[in-house]
C-alpha cells in the first residue's frame, strides 16, 4: 500500500532587517521538525520599501539545526579556544523588484529545532538623530513547509525485514531505534531483485540532513549480493531514518531485505546507591547513624570500579546539573571535581543540554590535569566533546568523529597540564565527554597506568562576560531566549576579543576629556547671563553643564569611566537641560514681560519633560520646543517693531556683532549634529556641538537695559519700583 504523506505549514511574522554591526542585529526565526519528516522547505519572503530612500540590498540568510547560527559576517576574531564551524547560507538580493521569494529545499531533515537568522550588510557606522532622515524598511519573512511521513515502517533490530521500493519516484523511507549504549551499527541490505527479475542498482541514505554539516551516510549497492555499512558511535536513543532509493528504471519495483544490528557497550560505574548516597551526602551533610555506611559505601567504590574496567567499555561518572540562571548552568561531579583516566576504557561523563533552552549560550569544558597522579612522563590524556553519542575509541580515532557527527578534541600531559574548549551555541542534544589515558608506545605500555583529571565545565550566556570592552545582552525571539555581545570602544569579535581595531588607553582618556570638558564652554554663557541678571538662565546653563558633563564621563565605552548616578537618569537630564537651554534661550531674546516669559519657561520644561519621557531621542521633542520658541520670538519682535515703527533689534551692531554669529553657530552646531556625527568620530564631532551651542548662546543672549545697573541687588526689593522699571523696560528697552 502507498505511504500516507502529510503536509504541514509553519509561519512567523515577518520582521524588519537591521545593518549588522553585532549579533543583536540579526532577526532569527527559531522552528520546530516534526519527526518522520521527508522533505523540508523553506519560504524566505524579503521585501524593501517604495520610496527614493530604498536602493538595491543584499540580504544574507544563515541556516542551522539544533541552535541558532554562529556568524561572522565583520571577519573578526573569535575567543581563543573557541569552536567555530562556518554557517549555510545563501544571499537574497533585492534589485530592481520590491520583493523577492526564494525557495530552500532539505529531504530527509533532522527532527528537532531549526534556525534562521538574516541580516543586511554592515553598518556603515554613522549616528543618525531620529526623524532627521527616514530609513528604507527591510521585511524579511521565512515559512516552512514540511512533508511527513505518517506510517514510516520500523526496523527493528536484529530482525531481517523484506520491503519493496516501488517507483525511482516513490523512495523507500523505513526507521530504526537506536539503544542507549550502543557503540557501534551494522546496516545490512541484500537479496536486492527488480520486479524484472534482474539485477538491481539502489542507494541507501542513512541518517538525516543537518545545516551547516550533513553527515548523511550514503552506500550504493548493485546487484544481489549483500552490502553493508558499519557505523561507530551512532546518536543514543534516537530514532535514525533510512532512506532506499532505486536507481533502475522507472517502471520497475525493487525488492530488498535490510537488517540493522548494534553492539552494545556495557557501562562500568558506580552504582546507583552509591550515587545516590554520595549526591545526598554532598546536599544535606551526613547523618548520624549514616556515616558508617556512606564511608563502607566511599570505600568500596574504587574496588568495585577498579573491577569493572576490564569487563566493560566505558567508565560513566555521574554528574549533577545545577541550573543557576536563564542561559546558565554548571555541572557537578558527584565523586569529586576530578576522575579516573585509564588506559582500558574510556571515562564517560554526560552533559545534559536537551532542555531547548540551553543552545542560546556557550559551553565551556576546562580540563587539569594532577601531574602526580600520572606515573608516565609521556602519557597524554585525550578528550573529546561530542553530541547525541561518545566517542569510545580515543586510542584510535584523534578527529571525535561519530557515525553523525563531528566532536571536539583536547589533550592534557605533563607537559601541557590545561586545556580550555568553548562551543559556541551549542546545539540542543545529550553532549558527552570522553576522557582516556594514552601512552606513546602503545596501550600495553601504560600498564594499569591512571591519572586524574579535574573536570569543570559550565553553560555561560556570553564567555567571561563579553570582557571588559563588551557588553552581555540577553536576546529574546519568541520564547526562546539567547546572548549576545555588543562592543564597544573599537574592540569586535564574538566575545568582543579582538583588539585589530580597539582605542588605545590615551585615546579612550582624549575621548572622555574632550566630551566632558568642553562643556566648560557654558561657563562664558553663564557669566554673561550673571552679569545681564538673567538668573534663571544662568541656573538652567549650570544644570545643562553639570549633567553633560558627569553623563558623558559615565556614557565612555572604555576603561576611563565616572558614573555619579544611574546611566539612564545622567541621560535623561543632559537631555532635558539641552533642550530646556534651547527654549529659555529664545524665549529671552523675545524679551517678553517678565511674568508672561517666566510662566513660558515653567509650563514649556513640564511639556519637554513630559516629550522626553515618551521619546528620548526624537528630533521632534528638541525641534518641537525650537520652532514654537522662534514663533513666540518673531512674533514678538514683529510686535516691537510695529510699535516702534521701525526694524527690531533697531541697532546693526546688534546684528553683525551678536545676532547674526550667534545664529551662524547654532545653525553649524544642527549640522554637526545631525549629519556629521559617526561612530568613529563622536568623540570630536560632539565635543564640538558642546562648543559651539555654547558660544551661540554667549552671543544670543540680550544685553541689559541701560537704565538697569548690574548687580543692582537693593534696588530690586521695592515693589514700587520694580513696576516703574517695567514702565521704563517697555519705554526705553535698547536692544
Amino acid at each position: 500500500a502507498d505511504s500516507l504523506y502529510v503536509s504541514e505549514y509553519f509561519s512567523q511574522s515577518a520582521q524588519k532587517l537591521s545593518f549588522y554591526s553585532w549579533y543583536g542585529n540579526a532577526k532569527l526565526f527559531h522552528f520546530h521538525v516534526p519527526e518522520d519528516t521527508v522533505l523540508l522547505r523553506w519560504l524566505l519572503q524579503a521585501s524593501r520599501g517604495k520610496g527614493p530612500e530604498c536602493t538595491s540590498m543584499e540580504i544574507t540568510v544563515h541556516f542551522r539545526h539544533g541552535a541558532p547560527p554562529v556568524i561572522n559576517p565583520l571577519g573578526t576574531r573569535f575567543p581563543a579556544n573557541a569552536t567555530v564551524r562556518p554557517s549555510y547560507n545563501i544571499s537574497i538580493t533585492l534589485g530592481s523588484a520590491v520583493q523577492n521569494t526564494t525557495f530552500v529545499n532539505v529531504t530527509t531533515p533532522a527532527a528537532g529545532d531549526w534556525f534562521i537568522a538574516a541580516h543586511l550588510p554592515q553598518a556603515a557606522g554613522r549616528i543618525e538623530v531620529k526623524g532627521f532622515s527616514t530609513p528604507c524598511p527591510y521585511m524579511f519573512q521565512a515559512d516552512m513547509f514540511v512533508l511527513r511521513l505518517t506510517d514510516m515502517p520500523v526496523l527493528e533490530p536484529g530482525v531481517p525485514m523484506p520491503h519493496t521500493v516501488v517507483s525511482p519516484a516513490k523512495p523507500l523511507h523505513v526507521k530504526v531505534f537506536v539503544p542507549k549504549h550502543a557503540a557501534a551499527m551494522r546496516f545490512q541490505l541484500s537479496s536486492c531483485v527488480t520486479s524484472e527479475q534482474r539485477a538491481c542498482t539502489v542507494r541507501v541514505l542513512l541518517g538525516s540532513i543537518t545545516l551547516p554539516q550533513s553527515f548523511q551516510r550514503s552506500l550504493t549497492c548493485t546487484g544481489s549480493t549483500n552490502c553493508s555499512l558499519a557505523l561507530e558511535s551512532p546518536p543514543w536513543e534516537k530514532w535514525l531514518q533510512i532512506m532506499v532509493e532505486s536507481l533502475g528504471t522507472a517502471n520497475a519495483s525493487v525488492s530488498v531485505e535490510m537488517l540493522a544490528s548494534f553492539t552494545v557497550c556495557r557501562p562500568g560505574s558506580p552504582s546507583s546507591f552509591l550515587n545516590f548516597i554520595s549526591l545526598n551526602q554532598s546536599q544535606a551533610g551526613g547523618r548520624p547513624g549514616a556515616a558508617g555506611s556512606a564511608a563502607l559505601a566511599a570505600a568500596e567504590a574504587p574496588q568495585n570500579t577498579s573491577g569493572q574496567r576490564s569487563s566493560s567499555c566505558l567508565q560513566s561518572q555521574p554528574v549533577v546539573r545545577e541550573d543557576l540562571d536563564v542561559v546558565s548552568v554548571r555541572y557537578r561531579l558527584l565523586n569529586g571535581p576530578s576522575v579516573p583516566v585509564s588506559s582500558l576504557s574510556p571515562t564517560l561523563l554526560l552533559l545534559n543540554l536537551n532542555t531547548g533552552m540551553d543552545s542560546g549560550g556557550s559551553l565551556v569544558v576546562s580540563l587539569l590535569l594532577n601531574k602526580t597522579s600520572v606515573s608516565l612522563a609521556n602519557a597524554t590524556v585525550a578528550a573529546c566533546v561530542s553530541a547525541a553519542s561518545p566517542v569510545l575509541s580515543l586510542n584510535a580515532t584523534q578527529n571525535c568523529s561519530t557515525a553523525f557527527s563531528q566532536g571536539y578534541p583536547l589533550s592534557v600531559s605533563t607537559s601541557s597540564a590545561e586545556a580550555t574548549l568553548i562551543v559556541l551555541y551549542p546545539q540542543t542534544d545529550d553532549w558527552f565527554l570522553s576522557l582516556q589515558l594514552l601512552c606513546p608506545g602503545g596501550q600495553g605500555g601504560c600498564a594499569g597506568a591512571e591519572g586524574r583529571v579535574s573536570v569543570f565545565a559550565y553553560l555561560t550566556p556570553c564567555f567571561n562576560d563579553c570582557g571588559p570592552y563588551g557588553q552581555c545582552s540577553l536576546l529574546r525571539r519568541h520564547g526562546f531566549l539567547y546572548a549576545g555581545c555588543s562592543c564597544k570602544a573599537g574592540w569586535g569579535g564574538w566575545s568582543c576579543t579582538d583588539d585589530s581595531k580597539a582605542q588605545t588607553v590615551g585615546t579612550q582618556n582624549l575621548a572622555t576629556l574632550l566630551l566632558t570638558l568642553s562643556n566648560l564652554m557654558f561657563l562664558p554663557a553663564i557669566a554673561v547671563a550673571v552679569y545681564r541678571f538673567y538668573l534663571v538662565e544662568a541656573s538652567v546653563y549650570t544644570y545643562t553643564m553639570f549633567f553633560s558633563t558627569f553623563y558623558h564621563a559615565c556614557d565612555q565605552p572604555g576603561v576611563a569611566v565616572l558614573c555619579i548616578m544611574d546611566y539612564d537618569t545622567l541621560q535623561y537630564c543632559d537631555f532635558l537641560g539641552s533642550v530646556v537651554s534651547i527654549w529659555v534661550t529664545i524665549l529671552c531674546m523675545a524679551r517678553l514681560k517678565k511674568i508672561l516669559k517666566y510662566v513660558l519657561f515653567v509650563l514649556g520644561t513640564l511639556l519637554i519633560a513630559m516629550s522626553l519621557q515618551l521619546d528620548r531621542r526624537g528630533v521632534w521633542n528638541m525641534m518641537g520646543p525650537c520652532l514654537f520658541a522662534l514663533l513666540i520670538m518673531v512674533t514678538a519682535w514683529v510686535h516691537h517693531g510695529a510699535k516702534r515703527r521701525h526694524c527690531y533689534p533697531s541697532s546693526w551692531k546688534r546684528w553683525v556683532f551678536y545676532l547674526l554669529p550667534g545664529i551662524t553657530l547654532a545653525f553649524i552646531a544642527i549640522s554637526v549634529y545631525a549629519f556629521m556625527e559617526t561612530n568613529e568620530n563622536y568623540y570630536y564631532t560632539h565635543s564640538i556641538w558642546h562648543v559651539l551651542v555654547a558660544c551661540s548662546v554667549a552671543f544670543l543672549l540680550p544685553p541689559r537695559d541701560k537704565h538697569k545697573k548690574p548687580w543692582a541687588w537693593p534696588q530690586k526689593l521695592t515693589c514700587r519700583y520694580q513696576i516703574c522699571q517695567n514702565d521704563r523696560e517697555e519705554l526705553y528697552a535698547v536692544t
